[in-house]
């Protein structure tokens, strides 16, 4: 179904994708380096190098960086995980040796000048206040902080005005030196380019270079289960209350992600699902409610989202928890098992369709799993799935031990939450 070529350039890995049928190239470079690798002292910094990358190298400054891939009408970002960091690019086939002389300009010869760092620590701690300023994406802060409570997991991927304000151009510079060489690149590219040229090229712009130990070490996830779900009240005066559940769910290997993934989608990742037409179309309590999943190397999270009017969380809550405990005690039926099934093999096949999803997808896959999954072997482990799998892994997940929900709101408070949690 899907072309693709993976293998090893030197000591850099790749996975390439070639679509005749487009006009496109979409490139990305992938480190398997994030957050939860950086030391105390260093928090924020993987996201903070981010930046710096875009801020001039020998050749360019960073006004020629934008302007040459831009000035072609293309795209260039980055961005940061927990687990990994990619810097990509979006262009007109016609310049894929031009985009990829700027890609590698940028993570190998970055200046790292010392008067941009400070400039843009001050973009970063302005990135910061942004985040806290809104809700939905403070609560996932302390939510994450609360679930992964004594892991570098719960920390912000941007850092916190402490640590950022205390970051060195020398730390940054030794953390870019450890992480960032041929032996922990990954190279993925789907669209119209030429594999065989392109594998020249990169053997140019990694011969020679230095290749470092394996430094991404990060802390094991230790799960201590009191019992009882955790709550954190945050009050904030804004008009909605912004809920957040997070429960302990599966790493990104496990032979059960896909009926989690499923059982996600029955609950709350669409508008036909369960909390949806529960939460919103039947009760009027929610505009906004949805489930997801994440997954790490060694753990994973399922959550919940909703924002709703401060005296409806208890009702809000209590539906939820009902409806949680019956997908555990009530196997889904083979119609709704066949919907949730066909939504996420349709929506993973639309995306295919996309040379930048391509792209991404194959570079999450190798960082992430070691290899890229063929999609026939996707599908064929997401048909696999049975309505018991779906009540067995409900079961596990559900249950309050592994539950932390936190609100941020008007008139939220502790009281208020440890009642709404009674309902799990």
């Amino acid at each position: 179904m899907l072309n693709v070529t993976t293998g090893k350039i030197g000591t850099a890995r790749f996975a390439f994708c070639p679509m005749d049928e487009v006009e496109s190239v979409s490139v990305g470079l992938w480190f398997g380096v994030g957050s939860r690798h950086e030391p105390a002292k260093l928090q924020g910094g993987a996201h903070f190098l981010e930046h710096m990358m875009f801020k001039g190298t020998r050749q360019r400054n960073a006004l020629g960086i934008s302007q040459e891939v831009e000035g072609k009408g293309g795209d260039l970002n980055a961005f940061t995980s927990e687990e990994m960091t990619c810097y990509y690019a979006r262009m007109d086939a016609d310049h894929a040796d031009l985009v990829l002389d700027v890609l590698f300009d940028m993570l190998w010869h970055s200046t790292l000048p010392a008067l941009e760092v400070e400039r843009e620590r001050g973009v970063i701690l302005e990135e910061i206040r942004m985040y806290e300023d809104q809700p939905s994406s403070l609560v996932m802060d302390r939510l994450n902080e609360a679930l992964w409570s004594g892991n570098s997991l719960g920390r912000p991927i941007a850092g916190t005005p402490t640590s950022v304000s205390a970051m060195k151009r020398a730390d940054l510079a030794a953390f870019w030196k450890n992480h960032y060489h041929p032996g922990s690149l990954t190279l993925s590219m789907a669209g119209s380019f030429s594999p065989e040229k392109v594998r020249n090229k990169v053997e140019a712009y990694t011969k020679g270079r230095k290749v470092c130990p394996d430094r991404s070490s990060y802390q094991r996830v230790k799960r201590v289960s009191s019992g009882r779900i955790k709550t954190l009240a945050i009050p904030r005066p804004v008009q909605q209350c912004n809920v957040a559940l997070g429960i302990h769910g599966l790493p990104r290997q496990s032979p059960k992600r896909y009926a989690e993934k499923v059982l996600s989608i029955i609950l709350g990742e669409n508008m036909s699902s369960r909390l949806f037409q529960i939460l919103r179309e039947k009760h009027g309590l929610a505009y906004s409610v949805h489930t997801s999943t994440n997954h790490f190397h060694d753990c994973g999270a399922f959550y919940l989202q909703a924002g709703l009017d401060t005296p409806k969380l208890g009702a809000a809550m209590k539906l939820t928890a009902r409806e949680f405990q019956r997908i555990g005690q009530s196997k889904p039926s083979m119609a709704e098992l066949r919907r949730a099934k066909d939504f996420l093999m349709g929506q993973m096949k639309l995306s295919m369709e996309s040379t930048s999803n391509r792209m991404m997808w194959m570079g999450e896959s190798i960082i992430g799993l070691g290899r890229v999954q063929p999609m026939k072997e996707m599908l064929e482990e997401i048909q696999a799935v049975t309505p018991e799998q779906v009540s067995a892994v409900a079961r596990e997940l559900f249950q309050p031990g592994r539950m932390t929900l936190a609100c941020v709101g008007p008139d939220v408070d502790d009281k208020m939450l440890r009642e709404a949690a009674k309902h799990f």
